[in-house]
């Protein structure tokens, strides 16, 4: 120790405890690292509340009640976290700020991985992502009292504190609100998001020892330091030492999120392989869902959020079944005049709806809606997949459209009733649609139930030509009754004229579909023969998907509404009971 800086014998000893925060008062640009460490901690915080919520729905399903459940326990586990941090002693409030950052950093930037990992091999999965929500949850809500007290001891008024951080607080919520969907989770995948995230949480741990504990600060003011009795200036002789002690553990950590950051694909990998037990041959996330690709043997299956939405051993039984019956009838109509057939998918990004639908010679024009681009690019560009359908979505027929099918419903609804105001009948004949194909997950959260709707098909009987036909993907007759009668009573609601029917596909069992048609349409049988060959579908085969028998007959159920979306409940209970 200096000489320099003793102090002398005859000094007060009622002076106040020299914290780190009186050291504070002699720095002009502190408050800037506190109001920027505001910023992003604000920014992670939030970030580890969306990529648990979208991780949660992306393995259990109903993003809806996830994300509610997670942003209620988050919530929750932040008051906590602000109740505690009362407890925090003012002269360890700088010190207590990083060891929480890099806490925080360590948790949440390894959190998509460990739950990822915890999904395949944790029976309890539940417990362990509520856990780490709330773990995580109660150390963000113990980092903003921390540093609004740490301004307060630097004498700012209550006000001017109050205002400077729940503005940047704020603000760094909206930053990775809009980051989050458009940027981050496409781009680098959850697991990667998690771990950056981490990544900045240390960075500010590491600023603020380095900053706050620096001998600059003894140094450059040698005169305040002096009036400081000697047995509390050991402790300032001491914040060097804690300042290593605190860089050390922020490198520590950090050097554990960066190997996390360069393995995090393959520990995610490693997790999807032991789920679904087959080699994983492409992987993929997108702002809406995360899709994975598996092969077997010769076999690639598709599934979405895990669930399995096509195998190549299968699908023509599915794809043949859905939209032959409806395409055969109209192509039929449509021969004697030779007028060309438009057609409209809603969903079926994979394109095997489509590939079915381009081989009818009178076919000119396809329109496909597909909310995700990741899934259309992959099955246009993709070679190994565009094998798959034929390379159908690149046919010059078709025009691909990545939107929610609603939203662009409604549009193309109002593009409608302007044409029909204006009395100009050619437009209004140019936008419907003789064949409308709705080939959706299956409606197992809110965000999918809307596009089964009244509404939805509402919109969508407006958009089909007089004597068009259109199908809906119904889910199992067998395993889920109340969700298949219900899509059938809901398309009854929207004022059409319904026929169900139902074909047996290993991969899924027992599936059904819906026939609909404006009422005063011409009635509508099962083909007697088809144009075109087929692998599964025959005459026969067509004249008994639409018997059912006694263990599948209608059952009561209500139909499905955007204000009370009952289908979501009826899903539910269906599959549970399996």
């Amino acid at each position: 120790m200096s000489p320099s800086l003793r102090p002398s014998s005859n000094q007060t000893t009622n002076r106040r405890f020299l914290t780190p925060f009186r050291l504070l008062s002699w720095i002009d640009s502190a408050d800037t690292v506190l109001i920027f460490s505001v910023l992003v901690i604000a920014s992670c915080g939030l970030a580890y509340e969306l990529i648990s919520g979208a991780l949660a729905s992306y393995v259990l399903g109903d993003s809806v009640l996830q994300f509610s459940t997670i942003i209620g326990t988050y919530l929750f586990a932040m008051g906590v976290g602000s109740h505690l941090s009362k407890y925090v002693p003012s002269s360890q409030l700088i010190q207590r700020f990083v060891q929480i950052e890099v806490l925080v950093g360590l948790i949440g930037g390894l959190s998509a991985i460990g739950l990822f990992l915890g999904f395949a091999w944790i029976p309890t999965f539940k417990v362990l992502l509520y856990s780490v929500v709330f773990c995580i949850g109660v150390m963000v809500g113990v980092e903003i009292p921390l540093v609004m007290r740490i301004l307060n001891e630097r004498q700012q008024a209550f006000n001017e504190v109050v205002s400077k951080v729940l503005t940047f607080d704020y603000l760094g919520a909206l930053i990775v609100s809009l980051l989050f969907p458009i940027v981050l989770a496409p781009t680098l995948g959850l697991a990667r998001t998690a771990v950056l995230f981490g990544i900045a949480n240390v960075l500010i741990a590491l600023l603020t020892a380095w900053y706050f504990f620096s001998p600059n600060f003894y140094a450059n003011n040698q005169e305040s330091i002096d009036t400081v009795p000697d047995k509390d200036f050991l402790n300032v002789s001491n914040q060097i030492q804690q300042r290593n002690r605190l860089i050390s553990q922020a490198l520590s950590v950090l050097a554990v999120l960066l190997i996390a950051l360069f393995y995090a694909d393959s520990l995610v990998s490693l997790s999807e392989h032991k789920r679904f037990n087959a080699p994983i041959v492409y992987a993929t996330s997108s702002p809406y869902q995360r899709l994975v690709v598996t092969q077997r043997n010769k076999s690639y299956e598709l599934f979405l959020n895990g669930n399995l939405q096509f195998s190549t051993r299968d699908e023509y039984r599915y794809h043949e079944a859905l939209i032959h019956p409806v395409m055969q009838t109209i192509s039929r109509q449509h021969t004697a005049a030779q007028m060309p057939i438009k057609v409209l998918v809603l969903g079926g990004g994979d394109g095997m709806a489509v590939r079915e639908i381009v081989k009818y010679p009178l076919v000119k024009s396809v329109t496909l809606v597909d909310l995700d681009k990741k899934m259309t690019d992959m099955f246009t560009h993709e070679a190994r997949f565009t094998r798959l359908n034929d390379n159908a979505l690149a046919n010059s027929n078709v025009q691909v459209i990545n939107d929610d099918a609603f939203r662009w419903l409604d549009t193309q609804q109002q593009a409608l009733l302007s044409s029909q105001i204006t009395n100009n009948s050619a437009q209004t004949n140019r936008s419907r649609y003789d064949v409308i194909i709705i080939d959706l997950p299956d409606p197992s959260n809110y965000s999918l139930a809307k596009l089964y709707s009244v509404a939805m098909y509402q919109m969508a009987k407006a958009m089909l030509a007089e004597n068009g036909l259109m199908v809906v993907q119904s889910t199992s007759p067998y395993f889920a009754p109340k969700s298949f009668w219900c899509i059938n009573t809901t398309l009854q609601q929207a004022a059409f004229a319904t026929i169900p029917y139902h074909l047996y596909v290993p991969s899924f069992g027992e599936w059904g579909f819906i026939i609909a048609k404006a009422k005063s349409a011409p009635p509508f049988s099962p083909p007697s023969y088809y144009d075109l060959p087929m692998r599964f579908l025959t005459p026969n085969i067509s004249q008994a998907m639409f018997e059912f028998p006694q263990d599948m007959q209608p059952v009561n159920v209500k139909p499905n509404t955007l204000d009370k979306q009952i289908l979501v409940k009826y899903y539910q209970e269906d599959w549970q009971d399996e």
